[in-house]
């Protein structure tokens, strides 16, 4: 009996040690295929940064141009600090649970983790920034005036509107949770949303993307530029 159920354990932890690296080789091998691989940046037009904290990315914009003012969408209001002299907004999508429980790696819960992988509801984070600075985690884009209107579109894809939705406390005092359209799964997780967005908008790219770096290697570090 005994026996029996350690050769069930054993394979069980093959199994999923198994998993675990096709998972990362399938990702490293996705995140290396481009989309849009004839992109370049813009002379002109507008200077987006795409971000991470380790575990999610964002896609940060300014806060205003002749496109969209993003406080329509996403209040000052919703915020705990509604008064600093914000220029940018951020904008990610994920899993609701994995989300609020999870902001950072050493936050990880393996069931959290597990749940999010069977599916979730999405769940849209917008972060408020003051002049964010060009950085290994805040990476800047120049892209052209259309490819932005095109990207603004695909990101109010999954917008529901303030009536509808629920509003949700954020990681700190300058950000929100909100309810959104979209389900995730493991083909959707929240890094994917991101380079899809970017990818749907004409922009260079990974292919498949479910981790952070898979997006970020893709944006050139500041010292690249």
């Amino acid at each position: 009996m005994v026996g029996n159920l350690l050769r069930i354990a054993r394979g069980f932890g093959l199994t999923l040690l198994g998993a675990t690296f096709l998972f990362f080789l399938s990702a490293w091998i996705g995140a290396a295929v481009p989309r849009n691989s004839d992109w370049t940046e813009a002379d002109t037009g507008v200077t987006i940064l795409v971000g991470h904290n380790g575990i999610h990315t964002e896609i940060i914009m300014p806060i205003a141009t002749e496109t969209v003012d993003w406080r329509t969408h996403f209040p000052l209001k919703d915020i705990e600090d509604p008064l600093r002299d914000y220029t940018h907004v951020g904008v990610s999508w994920g899993e609701r649970t994995f989300f609020l429980e999870t902001p950072t790696w050493s936050d990880l819960n393996p069931i959290t983790a597990l749940g999010a992988l069977t599916g979730g509801d999405g769940l849209l984070h917008a972060a408020y920034y003051v002049r964010p600075a060009p950085a290994e985690d805040f990476r800047e884009l120049r892209i052209r005036t259309d490819e932005y209107r095109r990207l603004v579109g695909e990101i109010t894809k999954d917008l529901i509107p303030p009536e509808d939705r629920q509003t949700y406390g954020g990681y700190s005092s300058h950000d929100v949770f909100y309810d959104a359209i979209g389900t995730y799964h493991l083909g959707n997780t929240c890094n994917q949303w991101t380079s899809d967005r970017l990818a749907q908008a004409g922009i260079k790219t990974g292919l498949w993307t479910p981790l952070p770096g898979g997006v970020m290697q893709w944006v050139p570090k500041p010292e690249e530029r």
